[in-house]
């Protein structure tokens, strides 16, 4: 049983159709990046420019993409099989590439672990799940999820309803806003991370 509260919500929620993440939030040329048999996700800084990387460890191996293009700048189709996925590592891990060589960088996804849900600014990120096992990602000023009406305080951005959901949060420069589920990946980025 759900309180009426709740069930307010889950009202709430599943009345909401998808759209544009607000300003100043973008999403990524292209924006969603097929990757089959995705397992998960994580952050690296570039070492020479200071751009947001994201990393993908799925059943086909590693890939390194830019945050801001969406490209794809570093590949790994038979990483080492004893760090090839981040259940390996008690801190959730696997090996960087390319550009962060030698970084490890932290994954979340299957295997469990997190992506930052604040960014600066006051953006929140919440998934919610009103009819699981499909997840819905919210993207909110503050505490404002509760409050005001969706496209105003709080706006639906993603609706996983056709692959598993794996992860969804922030980059830690609070620049990258990504959703992985186990067939791609949506990003959406800001240029100034105290917009």
């Amino acid at each position: 049983m759900i309180s009426p509260y709740q069930q307010k919500l889950r009202e709430r929620y599943l009345a909401c159709p998808v759209m544009p993440a607000p300003e100043p939030w973008q999403p990524v040329p292209g924006g969603l990046i097929p990757i089959g048999g995705l397992l998960g996700i994580g952050f690296a800084v570039h070492p020479g420019t200071g751009r947001d990387l994201v990393m993908v460890v799925s059943t086909a191996g590693h890939g390194l993409f830019d945050a801001v293009t969406g490209e794809r700048i570093a590949r790994d189709r038979d990483p080492d099989f004893e760090t090839s996925t981040p259940d390996a590592c008690p801190d959730l891990t696997c090996p960087g590439l390319g550009p962060v060589e030698g970084t490890p960088v932290r994954i979340a996804g299957l295997f469990g672990g997190g992506l930052h849900t604040t960014a600066s600014g006051g953006w929140t990120v919440t998934v919610v799940s009103p009819e699981w096992p499909h997840h819905r990602v919210l993207l909110a000023r503050s505490d404002s999820l509760h409050r005001g009406p969706a496209g105003h305080t709080w706006w639906h951005v993603f609706h996983a309803c056709s692959s598993e959901f794996r992860a969804a949060g922030f980059s830690p420069s609070g620049r990258t806003l990504a959703v992985a589920t186990s067939s791609d990946v949506t990003l959406w980025n800001r240029q100034q991370p105290d917009d």
